[in-house]
């Protein structure tokens, strides 16, 4: 089977949460997600969708439940590493086409790490460009070659074009999730996810047979 995708935008603190789950499902079903970086802001655009922030404002308890719903979650995976970002919302723009560019320079998977972990596990308002450089430097990361690739046209096109791509599978939101063409919006439908990538990988194994 292919693998199954993580759309993501450093922005999104669910992402965050769905990136410190996504290896235990890795583990348990012997596949790799393949990471793919999206603009959320831009999906938003075309959709007409809003922040949850936004959106629930005026709702009243709403978003009180949407806490609620976090906490479980968090409590559920075990999970230590998170603090909401004090500077949220963060324009991600920069963060995201440093994303594409390190995809090109083979160091993706460290930058990943890095990036959600300065928004979401020792916050910094990363979109300050000195902050931004900061992080990418306490990491070890090539600094200068990633901030001058994400400076090219190319990139900014790649991102793009991921993003309207995305809207056109049916995103609305992140983190989505695709196994094949079926589509999951949110963390809590990771549960959904893996039993699709378990269902598929009985099928093939029925088929083979």
């Amino acid at each position: 089977m292919t693998s199954p995708e993580f759309l993501f935008d450093f922005g999104s603190p669910n992402a965050w949460l769905s990136h410190l789950v996504l290896p235990d499902i890795e583990a348990r079903t012997g596949v790799k997600f393949s990471y793919q970086p999206v603009l959320l802001g831009g999906i938003f655009r075309a959709t007409g969708n809003r922040s949850p922030a936004e959106a629930y404002a005026n709702i009243r308890n709403k978003m009180a439940y949407e806490h609620l719903e976090m906490e479980r979650f968090i409590r559920r995976h075990g999970v230590t590493r998170f603090r909401f970002n004090p500077y949220f919302p963060v324009n991600t723009l920069q963060l995201m086409r440093g994303a594409v560019a390190a995809q090109r320079e083979d160091v993706f998977a460290p930058y990943v790490e890095a990036v959600f972990s300065a928004m979401w596990e020792h916050p910094r308002k990363m979109d300050d460009p000195e902050v931004f450089r900061a992080a990418l430097t306490d990491a070890g990361l090539p600094v200068e070659r990633l901030l001058q690739r994400a400076a090219d046209q190319d990139v900014k096109d790649e991102l793009l074009a991921n993003t309207n791509q995305a809207v056109e599978r049916g995103v609305f939101g992140i983190p989505s999730f695709f196994v094949g063409d079926e589509l999951y919006f949110g963390k809590d439908r990771l549960r959904d996810v893996e039993e699709e990538i378990l269902r598929r990988q009985n099928a093939g194994a029925g088929a083979a047979a």
